[in-house]
């Protein structure tokens, strides 16, 4: 059995690697604030369906905020000294979203740049020597080369967002250096699936067009998105933290993308999640959104070649899924 901390635990991507990890006999430690970025209710249901399907007791959640120092503190004062070198962090928790970042910068700020590095503080001072950061494609800005690969140059942010992630690689890289922990950025694209937050595209539209409401388009439909099913994120992340766990880094930083290395115009998303509903979209054209990127396209040859990692899940598949678990839930 091997034990993981998670922040962000209940919430999208958080409570699906938390679910998993447990299912393959782990122990988890879950940090979360649940806050009311969006309802903290559904976060809240997410933790519930953790705990009943933790039949072994094996996971503890933690409510709490990673900018409270003290706190971290406490959290970690409480991990068995000798199996820290061996405890794997995965930090999930962060403000996300491009639009949200340019109305409330400091927010973003203090959760995404602050948190992390208390978090990291918490590392050195406690020993923890593996760590999986989350962070994401929008670093890449409105980078001209496709697919994006790790190597590509990632100093021209264009949201608040993308420079707190940002940040936060240099800030990990920086701490690896320094400290001799093993550090593992994993960058997501698009993440979708059961549990997606309400405000998001995939989510937003399957919602509107079932209840027959007007969906708001940006743009003229061509903007791309590399849609990543969010199983295969979670089999990439845990791909990651088995890398770090089996000592493969022996001391260092690593950037991974994880994403399905293809792409999908809005038009065509609209479209499959029509087939998949059995019913037409009601379109509502706005411009375009200021920190919105052209195009997502991940080049996952080195995640390939190195974790293993090998995503599997069609737009379709993973479109046809999200709308059985939509359903579902639309009758409890």
């Amino acid at each position: 059995m091997k034990t993981y901390i998670i922040t962000g635990h209940a919430g999208f991507i958080g409570s699906h690697i938390t679910e998993k990890l447990l299912e393959q006999g782990n122990s988890v430690l879950g940090i979360d604030n649940f806050n009311d970025f969006y309802d903290p209710r559904i976060k809240r249901k997410n933790e519930e369906e953790i705990r009943q399907k933790d039949q072994r007791g094996l996971f503890i959640g933690k409510e709490g905020d990673i900018r409270d120092y003290s706190f971290l503190n406490e959290v970690f004062s409480s991990l068995d000294a000798v199996e820290r070198d061996h405890i794997c962090l995965i930090h999930i928790a962060a403000m996300a979203g491009v639009r949200p970042s340019l109305k409330n910068p400091g927010l973003y700020e203090e959760v995404n740049i602050k948190g992390t590095l208390n978090l990291l503080d918490m590392c050195r001072k406690f020993n923890v020597k593996n760590m999986i950061f989350a962070s994401s494609s929008s670093v890449y800005g409105n980078n001209k080369k496709t697919p994006f690969s790790e190597e590509d140059p990632v100093d021209n942010p264009i949201s608040v967002y993308a420079a707190t992630k940002k940040a936060g690689e240099l800030l990990c890289h920086t701490y690896s250096h320094l400290y001799g922990i093993r550090i593992i950025a994993c960058r997501f694209f698009t993440v979708y699936g059961p549990r997606q937050r309400p405000d998001l595209a995939i989510h937003k539209f399957i919602r509107k067009i079932s209840q027959g409401e007007a969906i708001p388009v940006y743009g003229d439909g061509g903007m791309k998105r590399d849609y990543t099913y969010i199983d295969d994120t979670v089999d990439g992340v845990l791909k990651a933290a088995e890398r770090l766990e089996n000592r493969q880094i022996p001391v260092g930083f690593e950037i991974y993308n994880l994403g399905e290395s293809n792409t999908v115009s809005l038009s065509y998303l609209i479209e499959v999640i029509e087939n998949k509903l059995n019913k037409k979209a009601i379109i509502d054209r706005q411009p375009p959104q200021p920190g919105d990127v052209e195009i997502t396209y991940a080049d996952i040859s080195k995640a390939k070649k190195i974790l293993g990692y090998s995503p599997s899940t069609t737009i379709e598949d993973g479109i046809e899924k999200f709308v059985k678990w939509f359903k579902a839930e639309e009758q409890d």
